[in-house]
Parts: C-alpha cells; sequence; structure tokens
C-alpha cells in the first residue's frame, strides 16, 4: 500500500480545501469513495482485468495537484483554433480539471439545454447532479474510479431535456497545461432525457511537455428513444498517462454511438462498460490506436445485454508499430432475461515489426438460449501478397505499406458521423502513418 498510502494521506490533509472548491453534490460520495479506495488500492496486474497496465507505477512518482483551485494563465480560445473545415461546433474547454468559463462560445443551444461547468450547475441545479451524478460509477468495484471521485472538483456537465434535438454538435477540448509533473482529474456527466439527441466531440491536448497523469471517468444516461454519438479523440504526446472509465446506461430504443480514437499518447487505459438497460436498445463501440515507439494503449469494455431484443456491434483495431504495446479484452454479457440478443464482437491487430506485441481477449458469456452472438480476433502483419501486387503495379514498398494500413484503419474512421470530422481523420491518419504529424495542426498548442 506504499504508493496508495501518499493519496491517502493527502486527501485526509486537504479534504476540507477539496470540498470548500467544489459542489455540495460532488462532495457527498467523496467518503465512500475514500473508504473504497482504501479497501481497495490500485489495481495490480495479478488482477486479470489490469494484466497488462501497471497502474500503481503510474501513480508513485510526484505529480501537482491544483486542489486550491489557482488560475491557470492561458485562454484557451486565443491559443486553440481547430482547423476542420466545415465543421461548426459549440466549443467548450476543461484547462487539466476545471471547465473554462471566463469565455464562453454564443451557441444558441436549444432552450433547455444545458452546457458548462459540472461545478457550478451542482451549484445552480443542485438536484438535477445528484440524482445523476457517482450514480453509474461504482467506487466499491474500480478504485481508479475511487481515486477519481475522491479528488474531482469540477468537469463538464451537459443536459438535454425531453424531445430536444441538438443539431449543432458539442465540442469538448480537454487541455493539459503546467509547469511541472501534473495530475488531473476531471468529471463528465451527460444526461439525455426521452426523445433527445446529441453529438459530442471530445478533444484531448497537452500544451507542455512535462509528465502529466489525467484519470477521468464519464457518465451518459441514455434515456429512451434518445439517440447519443460520442467521439473521442487523443492526440497528447508520450508523457501523458491517461486513465479514464466511461460508464453508459440504454433505456428502450435508445441508439448510442461511441468511437474512441488514439493517434498520440504515452499510456492509455480506457474501460467502457454500458448496460443495455432497456428493450431494443443499441450500441455500436469502435476504437483504433496507432502507436509506435514504446507507446501503451489497453482497452478494457463490458456490454452488458440486461433485457430482450438488445443489439450491440462492437469493433477495436489497433496498428503497432516499433516497440509498442497493445491490449484488448471485451465482454459480452448476455444475461437469462436477454432473449433475441445480437451482439457482435471484432478485435483486428496489425504489428507492423516483430517487436510490437499485442494481446488480446474477446469474451462472450451467454445465458440465454435465442440469441445471435459471435466474437473474434485476429493479430497478424501486412499482406505480403497485397504488398507484392501493389509494387508490380509501380507502387514502392514504402507507399504499399501505408496504404494497406491506411485501408485497415479506415473501417473505424468511416463510423464517424459528422462528414467534415470524417474527412479530417482519414487526413490525421495518413500523416500519421507519414510520420508527418506529431500532434494535430492549426492552433498555438500543437505545433506541426
Amino acid at each position: 500500500m506504499a504508493v496508495e498510502q501518499q493519496y491517502i494521506e493527502l486527501f485526509s490533509q486537504t479534504e476540507a480545501m477539496i470540498c470548500k472548491h467544489s459542489a455540495s453534490a460532488l462532495n457527498a460520495p467523496r467518503a465512500r469513495a475514500f473508504a473504497d479506495f482504501e479497501r481497495l488500492g490500485f489495481p495490480n496486474r495479478k488482477l486479470e482485468d489490469y494484466k497488462y497496465t501497471d497502474v500503481a507505477n503510474y501513480f508513485e512518482p510526484d505529480y501537482g495537484l491544483n486542489l486550491n483551485r489557482l488560475d491557470i494563465p492561458v485562454n484557451p480560445y486565443e491559443v486553440f483554433k481547430c482547423d476542420v473545415p466545415n465543421m461548426s461546433t459549440s466549443l467548450y474547454f476543461v484547462v487539466n480539471d476545471t471547465f473554462y468559463n471566463k469565455a464562453l462560445p454564443s451557441a444558441n443551444l436549444p432552450e433547455g439545454v444545458i452546457v458548462g461547468s459540472l461545478k457550478e450547475v451542482a451549484e445552480q441545479h443542485p438536484e438535477l447532479i445528484k440524482k445523476y451524478y457517482a450514480q453509474l460509477a461504482p467506487t466499491d468495484k474500480d478504485a481508479v474510479t475511487a481515486f477519481n471521485t475522491m479528488f474531482a472538483q469540477d468537469g463538464f456537465f451537459c443536459y438535454v431535456p425531453k424531445n430536444t434535438v441538438v443539431d449543432k454538435p458539442i465540442q469538448l477540448v480537454n487541455v493539459l497545461r503546467a509547469d511541472v509533473d501534473f495530475m488531473v482529474n476531471r468529471r463528465v456527466l451527460v444526461v439525455l432525457e426521452e426523445g433527445a439527441q446529441v453529438r459530442l466531440l471530445v478533444c484531448d491536448h497537452a500544451m507542455d511537455q512535462v509528465n502529466f497523469l489525467a484519470t477521468q471517468v464519464v457518465e451518459v444516461f441514455a434515456g429512451e428513444r434518445t439517440v447519443f454519438d460520442w467521439y473521442e479523440l487523443e492526440e497528447t504526446h508520450t508523457k501523458t498517462v491517461r486513465m479514464s472509465n466511461l460508464y453508459v446506461k440504454q433505456e428502450a430504443h435508445s441508439r448510442v454511438s461511441l468511437n474512441g480514437m488514439t493517434l498520440h499518447n504515452g499510456t492509455t487505459r480506457n474501460m467502457t462498460q454500458v448496460l443495455l438497460a432497456g428493450e431494443h436498445a443499441e450500441i455500436d463501440l469502435s476504437g483504433m490506436a496507432i502507436i509506435d515507439k514504446n507507446q501503451h494503449v489497453d482497452n478494457h469494455t463490458l456490454i452488458d445485454h440486461a433485457v430482450p431484443n438488445g443489439v450491440s456491434h462492437e469493433l477495436f483495431k489497433y496498428v503497432l508499430d516499433d516497440q509498442a504495446v497493445g491490449a484488448f479484452s471485451g465482454l459480452v454479457l448476455v444475461r437469462p432475461d436477454a432473449q433475441h440478443t445480437t451482439a457482435q464482437q471484432t478485435n483486428r491487430n496489425l504489428c507492423v515489426t516483430r517487436e510490437a506485441r499485442m494481446y488480446t481477449k474477446p469474451q462472450l458469456e451467454i445465458y440465454a438460449d435465442d440469441v445471435k452472438c459471435s466474437h473474434g480476433a485476429t493479430v497478424g502483419q501486412l499482406d505480403e501478397n497485397a504488398l507484392f501486387y501493389m509494387r508490380a503495379r509501380g507502387i514502392s514498398e514504402k507507399e504499399a505499406r501505408l496504404l494497406l494500413m491506411f485501408a485497415f484503419v479506415n473501417e473505424v474512421v468511416d463510423k464517424v458521423q459528422i462528414e467534415a470530422l470524417r474527412n479530417r481523420l482519414h487526413l490525421l491518419v495518413e500523416k500519421r502513418f507519414r510520420g508527418e504529424l506529431n500532434k494535430c495542426r492549426g492552433c498555438a498548442i500543437c505545433k506541426s
């Protein structure tokens, strides 16, 4: 418990400060989370779910935390200029783990829609936040979730009332900014009432070349007949560690699409849990990772079919170069009452070098007898026959390899429903494979 002890002592000494700079609805679950964290401790590699990511090791260094909520000297609206042509979004920022409210877009959101600081909304609408906050994310089962619940003081909140359609995509940019090694703990809460529709694009960026550790807990409540698209793009740097837990609950006839893409990172551990709680709910869960050097990406997923007539499609693809390490563990659970379930899970992986390592574990647990379920995984290298075919037609070996890798991940990119974003992602992926993209381009944060 050596690593945990420093955080146990830190929380004990600063709990009053943490609560003072947050809101009562966010403070309510802290004591329970603290007790759970003391009991659980950080997961180690002896646990099957964390076999390929040594979580405790990443928390061991001495990080700074902004528990006193000091102002960070940056205006992200001045330094960040998203360069996706023809994509108009309502743009919001979280700097480290604080919602930036000194300047806000003239979003012209539909009546009743609330988008903003989780802390401020919790102060203005405490009953709304109490109803949903920390209700999906169990602190008694996951130590990272418990840790985040202990220390998180702010984050991002999006609420869409009944039968309201938000036509314009909402974009959230998480900016990491610090002069010393730094830790951030942020929350995201999304609530869609019956019949609501919204698309949310989340981008992670780092301004400074220091060591960052970011924990993130996302809770999404999708009511009956809702339509929700979540696109997440990670473009940080090799000194960044990201631990993200995403929890989704879907009611009847809801349609949710989750798409997470890692283009640049250091170490990433994403956990996604989806509960299909209402009949005829549909989930499309996909992800992509392009990693090289000593980068590490670990995706752990659970799709829980709790009721009949649910549909789930899951697709994850990795391209690994140099000494990169990837891991995928996906479980589709079909409970006894979940008859007429349709579930498909696929993981495809491409190791460009013999030194790259990919660990994959697709799983099905089926306790109903009238279902259509399948799963599969492959790990391989580039098709030599395809390379020969392309070279025989005058394409250089380097260009042929790039074209094959580009085609391999296109299936995930093509799931993006925002055309302008989809087109830009195709370009970013191509530049990533060509080694021309260290980060995204078009802003003062990211130097191309």
